[in-house]
C-alpha cells in the first residue's frame, strides 16, 4: 500500500426505516459511533468530521459532536442535494491527501419518513401581467410552465426520452427492474423494506408518474451512514486485523454539471454521470468490466436504466439488452443494487452517499452474509443530486 492511498478503515449503516424515537443526531451518533468501532479508533483520533444533512436545520456536525465527543477538529456542515453524503466523504479524503490530518470521520443522516414527494418549487397562481420577480423572474420555478420539478416527473422524463432515442422501452422493462430490486433487499436485513413484489403487484400499484409506479419510486425513510477514512501511511501502523479489512479508495470523483443548453430546463444527468464515471475509471485503473458489483442512485426505476449506460456498464444504447441478459442480477456478471437500492434500501437523502458505499464494502470484505457476492474484488457506489452533482467511487479490496 502505497503512503497516498485512501482507506476505509471502518463504515456503518443504521437500519434505514421509520424511527419516531430517534431525531437526526441519535441517528448520527449511532452511525458515527459503530463506524468507529468497525475502524477500532476512537473520536481523540479522528482529525476532521465532515457531517452531511438536507432537510435539517443545519449545523449537525455541531450538534453529533456534543452526543461523541468534543476535541476541537475542523467540522464542516455539508448539502449538496442527494449527494451530500458522497460529498462528506470526499470532504473528508481531501484533508486527509492535504496531510492535515491521518484519520477523518464521514457521516450523513436524514430524518424522511413520512416526507411525500420530493418536489421542486411552488408555482404562484399565474396573472394577467408579466411581472419579474426574483433571480430568474417569471421563469422560476419552472414547475407548470416548462415542464416540472416534481423528482417522479423529471425521472420519468428521463426514462421516456431514453426509450424514445434508443428504442425498446416498455411498462414491463421498467417494472422489471423494480421487481430486481426489491427480491435483493429480502437478503438486506439494513433495508427498510425487505419484500418481494410480483411483477403484477408493481405494475397495479399506484402510478406515481408514468412509467413508473410507487414500488418503482425511491422509499423516503430516516437513517444515517457513517465511514472513517484513513491515510495509507497510517494504516501501514496498524493492527494486521486493521488492514485486512481495510478497503481501497481507487478513486473519489465529485462532478457537477457541464454547460448545455437543455440543461437549464431538464438536468443532464446522462454527461454528468458518463463525465464523472470516466474520470473514476482513469483514476483508478479500471475498466467497466472489471467491475464484480455496482451500487448506484436507482431513485426510480427509470434511472436505473440510464445509469446502465452512464456508468458505461453496457455500449452507449444498448441498456435495454443489458438488463434482459440478466446481468444485473445477483447471479449475473454485473450485479447492480444487491442492497435493494434506493427503492427498497431506502433513501435518506443525505445518507445514501455513504450508504452506497456501506454496502461496496461488505462484499469487499466478504461480509455480506447470504447476499454476498462471491470474490468480489472491484466495487462502483454512485450518487446524483439534482442541482446538479454526481459522485462516483471505486473501491477494491485489501490485498
Amino acid at each position: 500500500m502505497s503512503s497516498d492511498d485512501l482507506w476505509i478503515l471502518g463504515i456503518h449503516m443504521t437500519k434505514f426505516g421509520k424511527h419516531a424515537d430517534l431525531d437526526r443526531v441519535d441517528l448520527a451518533a449511532e452511525a458515527a459511533r459503530g463506524a468507529l468501532t468497525d475502524a477500532g479508533v476512537s473520536m481523540r483520533d479522528i482529525g476532521i468530521l465532515a457531517a452531511g444533512n438536507l432537510m435539517g436545520v443545519g449545523g449537525i456536525g455541531q450538534l453529533l459532536q456534543k452526543q461523541i465527543g468534543q476535541t476541537g477538529i475542523p467540522v464542516y456542515n455539508v448539502a449538496n442535494a442527494c449527494a451530500t453524503g458522497a460529498t462528506a466523504l470526499r470532504t473528508a479524503l481531501m484533508a486527509i491527501k492535504a496531510g492535515e490530518c491521518d484519520f477523518g470521520l464521514a457521516v450523513g443522516v436524514e430524518k424522511l419518513s413520512g416526507a411525500g414527494l420530493l418536489i421542486g418549487g411552488t408555482r404562484a397562481a399565474d396573472g394577467e401581467t408579466w411581472i419579474p420577480a426574483g433571480r430568474y423572474g417569471a421563469v422560476a420555478p419552472v414547475d407548470g410552465r416548462l415542464g416540472t420539478e416534481t423528482m417522479p416527473g423529471v425521472f420519468a422524463q428521463i426514462g421516456m426520452e431514453y426509450g424514445y432515442r434508443y428504442g425498446g422501452t416498455s411498462f414491463d422493462l421498467f417494472a422489471r427492474i423494480s421487481e430486481k430490486n426489491h427480491a435483493h433487499s429480502t437478503l438486506n436485513p439494513l433495508a427498510a423494506y425487505q419484500k418481494r413484489f410480483t411483477l403484477d403487484e408493481i405494475k397495479n400499484d399506484v402510478m406515481i408518474a408514468y412509467p413508473n409506479t410507487r414500488p418503482m419510486c425511491s422509499a423516503n425513510c430516516d437513517g444515517a451512514a457513517a465511514a472513517v477514512v484513513v491515510s495509507g501511511a497510517k494504516l501501514r501502523t496498524l493492527s494486521p486485523e486493521q488492514r485486512r479489512r481495510a478497503v481501497k479508495i481507487s478513486a473519489s470523483i465529485l462532478a457537477s454539471d457541464p454547460w448545455r443548453e437543455g440543461c437549464q430546463v431538464l438536468p443532464d444527468i446522462n454527461t454528468l454521470t458518463r463525465n464523472a464515471a470516466t474520470q473514476a475509471y482513469e483514476a483508478a485503473g479500471v475498466a467497466p468490466e472489471d467491475l464484480d458489483l455496482v451500487e448506484l442512485h436507482d431513485c426510480f426505476a427509470t434511472a436505473e436504466l440510464v445509469h446502465y449506460d452512464n456508468l458505461m456498464l453496457c455500449p452507449q444504447g444498448e441498456a435495454v439488452a443489458f438488463f434482459e441478459s440478466g446481468a444485473t442480477w445477483r447471479d449475473g456478471r454485473t450485479p447492480v443494487n444487491v442492497s435493494g437500492g434506493l427503492q427498497s434500501k431506502g433513501h435518506p437523502i443525505a445518507a445514501t452517499g455513504i450508504a452506497n458505499i456501506w454496502e461496496i464494502c461488505c462484499h469487499l470484505r466478504g461480509e455480506a452474509g447470504q447476499r454476498q457476492i462471491e470474490g468480489a474484488k472491484v466495487g462502483l457506489a454512485h450518487v446524483i443530486g439534482l442541482g446538479a452533482t454526481c459522485g462516483v467511487h471505486i473501491l477494491e479490496k485489501s490485498a
